[in-house]
């Protein structure tokens, strides 16, 4: 028989999945190195559960970016957000509405850019959540898509049981080493140069005149393992 934390994990699970979500899974935040911007200092505390969501981007329109960013791969990258957003925010009214808190962290509101800092990072929670890993990319790395999700997510006191974090890595896969246009992507993933990522997303920006700073190629070079399966098949 489920107890009550069971209960809300296949509620926020069900829930998730209804609005359209991808992946999602629970962290534990103590468990996590996360550091909060422009939140109260309270907020870990007070909120102890960071709930994951993550979104598959279109394989069709990650596949068009060639050695730079496009105005599809803009689009999608920016509807895909609003879905995120969107998902956040009805899930945070339905925990609300069983007498709990949630605070919903928008799926790319940048507070800090040239360190690609938010009010947290997504990514660790995703990481923390068993969703992936911190690939060498700098980004979330599932194993069924590799690079290709956004992320939101949710702080909340609803009680749950956290997932449990993957072991697995990038492994021997390089691939996002080589197309990096501003060679910030290293074998270590420690070793990221971020202000080289930084200024490569500048220069898009006024190049392409998107008005934001996105890149795309590392996505598309990381498939997951699945992925890489099927191409080598």
């Amino acid at each position: 028989m489920m107890d009550e934390k069971e209960h809300h994990n296949l509620f926020l699970k069900r829930e998730a999945e209804a609005a359209g979500i991808t992946l999602c899974g629970v962290a534990q935040l103590s468990t996590l190195n996360l550091h909060l911007l422009d939140l109260p200092e309270d907020t870990r505390e007070r909120l102890p559960f960071g709930i994951s969501l993550a979104l598959k981007l279109s394989d069709a329109v990650i596949d068009e970016i060639i050695d730079q960013p496009n105005r599809l791969y803009f689009h999608h990258y920016r509807q895909a957000n609003n879905l995120l957003d969107s998902a956040a925010f009805k899930i945070t009214a339905l925990i609300e509405a069983r007498g709990f808190h949630a605070l919903p962290i928008a799926a790319s509101q940048v507070i800090d850019w040239q360190n690609q800092r938010g009010h947290l990072s997504h990514k660790k929670v995703a990481a923390g959540a068993g969703l992936g890993w911190l690939g060498r990319n700098n980004l979330l790395v599932t194993p069924q898509f590799g690079a290709r999700v956004r992320l939101a997510t949710i702080l909340t006191d609803l009680p749950l049981v956290p997932d449990t974090p993957l072991i697995e890595g990038c492994g021997d896969c390089l691939a996002c080493l080589s197309v990096c246009p501003a060679g910030a992507i290293r074998e270590n993933p420690e070793d990221f140069d971020h202000r080289q990522c930084y200024e490569q997303l500048r220069f898009f920006k006024d190049k392409v005149n998107l008005g934001h700073f996105i890149c795309g190629i590392c996505v598309k070079a990381c498939r997951g393992k699945k992925g890489r399966a099927l191409a080598s098949g």
